[in-house]
C-alpha cells in the first residue's frame, strides 16, 4: 500500500467488523453499530463512506458490499509507526527499553520474546 492510511477510533469499529466478516452489506454494518456502539445508521454510513474515501474500504454493488482493502497487519504497522514516531522519536530501541523495564513477565513469554529476537538477530547475518 503506497500511501499510509490512519484510522480513528470509530472507524476502526467498522473495519475490525470487516476483517472478521470480509465482506458485509452497509445496512447490516450499520445494524451491527447500532447495537454495539449506539451509532444511528447515518453516522456509519458517514464513517463508511470516510473509510471509502480514505482507500480503507471498497464498495460493490449490488447491496452497497463493503470489503476491508487493508489489512488489520498493515494498520497495525502504520499506527505502531506513528506512535514511535510521536512518543520516542522513530527510536524502537528507546521505546523497548522504556517499555520492558516496567513489565513484568512469566518465563514463557521471556522465552518468546528471545526467540523472535533470535530470528531477528540470525536475519541479519
Amino acid at each position: 500500500m503506497g500511501e499510509k492510511i490512519r484510522l480513528h477510533e470509530g472507524e476502526l469499529n467498522v473495519m475490525e467488523m470487516l476483517w472478521s466478516n470480509q465482506s458485509l452489506a452497509a445496512k447490516d454494518i450499520a445494524k451491527i453499530i447500532k447495537d454495539y456502539v449506539g451509532w444511528e445508521k447515518n453516522t456509519t454510513y458517514t464513517v463508511i463512506k470516510r473509510l471509502i474515501d480514505k482507500g480503507a474500504i471498497v464498495r460493490e454493488d449490488p447491496g452497497f458490499l463493503c470489503k476491508a482493502n487493508i489489512t488489520k497487519k498493515e494498520v497495525q504497522q502504520i499506527e505502531t509507526d506513528a506512535l514511535l514516531a510521536k512518543l520516542f522519536n522513530g527510536n524502537l530501541s528507546q521505546f523497548f527499553t522504556d517499555y520492558l523495564a516496567y513489565q513484568k513477565f512469566e518465563p514463557e513469554e521471556i522465552r518468546e520474546l528471545r526467540r523472535i529476537l533470535d530470528v531477528q538477530y540470525r536475519k541479519m547475518l
